[in-house]
């Protein structure tokens, strides 16, 4: 399974802390504090603790009423990650996005400004926009050949004197709320929607993503999974690292050290960082010198969807996407995007690119494989629950915003002694 995979996954991560480095990242008190915690845990054998455990129905990864809901409130109802400001390099650049419900038409203007569109011409609802990303300063429907302009305007009508007499400004592109914002591209799905950053990120989350300097990345590569498994199980395989020295005894636990890590909530929001093992070599540094990205690797969870990875000068994007049909199967994208003075060398960007897709294929052939495996237990019936320990917090986080959300009742607590 892992033939041709340089040295596992550690070939990816000492790419990363050898070439790549980025400018500034999160506040140095802030990267300090973080790295003692987990120096501290390491050394005394501890790790973040929830407090008690959670038992979880493993129907909610099989109930299509279920998954509808989900569908409406989390995927149509509320904003939606679509991705990153390199995906829209240039004036006249697009980007199409095919996992929702609404198809959309990402651009960049001949201004420079970011819009997002319903990817439908409005004659008759033809898909507008076929390929999946590229650059073009007219979109022209291949049904009647409707053309509209990159800020969506309606701007040619063959034979329009045979069609009628038609007033053009109305018929433009249905716009979608739109806004860039710290290198991040977000769209709502439903033209009535309303972004609000700031309240759905957090005033923390929301200037900590600032200083990460996305803005400056370009997309290098990506990967599309259709998986087995319901889209709630492919954020749950992120939700820790206890499974490392055992499901990624080759790969992943090689260069981390697996059931420790520092856990913050912000709101719908979490952070997690996963111990590298080079953090044990920075105990004779200078805390000066300490550096968040050579300790840890930073995992953003943004609800509902996204895993956002940033590291030194590179950056991983997970979006799982639950399938319009059958609630056990979802599409993962998997995004990789790198600052760009650091591929100019042919040799080197051939190396990251290779080592972004190590770093995919043990998502895929890993994680997800034990996913569809947990997949198929939820789906027989015969397992009711399955448990989150006190190691695995962001398991309680997840679930209990997901049932927040739709108004079900929290999961509640379990201490062990009750159990």
């Amino acid at each position: 399974m892992f033939e041709g995979r340089p040295q596992g996954s550690t070939f990816c991560f000492h790419i990363s802390n050898a070439i790549l480095k980025l400018g500034a990242l999160m506040e140095k008190t802030e990267q300090i504090a973080q790295i003692k915690t987990l120096m501290a845990r390491l050394d005394s054998d501890i790790n973040v603790d929830a407090g008690g455990f959670r038992y979880n129905p493993t129907n909610v990864y099989v109930d299509p009423e279920l998954a509808e809901k989900e569908s409406k409130t989390f995927f149509q109802g509320h904003p939606q990650l679509v991705g990153l400001s390199g995906d829209l390099p240039t004036p006249n650049s697009f980007l199409t996005i095919n996992d929702l419900k609404t198809p959309i038409l990402a651009t960049r203007d001949t201004d420079g400004n970011f819009r997002a569109f319903v990817n439908s011409c409005s004659h008759r609802g033809v898909v507008l926009e076929e390929e999946e990303r590229g650059e073009t300063r007219r979109f022209t429907c291949q049904f009647h050949r409707w053309t509209y302009s990159t800020e969506g305007a309606l701007v040619g009508i063959p034979k329009s004197e045979h069609f009628g007499d038609l007033d053009t400004n109305c018929f433009g592109l249905i716009e979608l709320p739109s806004e860039e914002r710290h290198g991040l591209l977000w769209v709502h799905p439903d033209p009535e929607g309303v972004i609000n950053l700031k309240e759905q990120l957090g005033e923390d989350l929301d200037a900590e993503l600032g200083s990460w300097n996305l803005g400056e990345l370009q997309h290098l590569t990506q990967d599309t999974y259709a998986v087995d498994c319901n889209w709630k199980l492919a954020m749950d395989t992120f939700g820790e690292t206890y499974h490392f020295s055992a499901l990624h005894s080759e790969s992943l636990n090689l260069q981390f050290h697996g059931n420790v890590q520092c856990y913050d909530t912000y709101g719908r929001n979490h952070r997690m960082l996963l111990c590298k093992r080079d953090i044990d070599g920075m105990r004779n540094q200078p805390e000066a010198e300490w550096d968040i990205t050579t300790a840890a690797l930073p995992v953003y969870w943004l609800f509902p969807n996204v895993q956002l990875m940033p590291g030194a000068g590179i950056l991983f994007l997970v979006r799982a996407y639950p399938d319009k049909e059958n609630p056990g199967k979802h599409v993962s994208q998997v995004h990789f995007y790198v600052r760009p003075d650091l591929v100019a060398d042919h040799e080197i960007k051939e190396m990251v690119k290779m080592a972004s897709q190590n770093f995919a294929e043990i998502i895929r052939d890993e994680d997800y494989l034990v996913s569809a495996s947990q997949q198929r237990s939820a789906e027989s019936g015969a397992m009711k629950h399955s448990i989150f320990g006190r190691n695995e917090p962001a398991l309680h986080h997840y679930h209990n915003t997901y049932r927040k959300m739709l108004d079900m009742e929290l999961l509640p607590l379990v201490e062990a002694s009750d159990m």
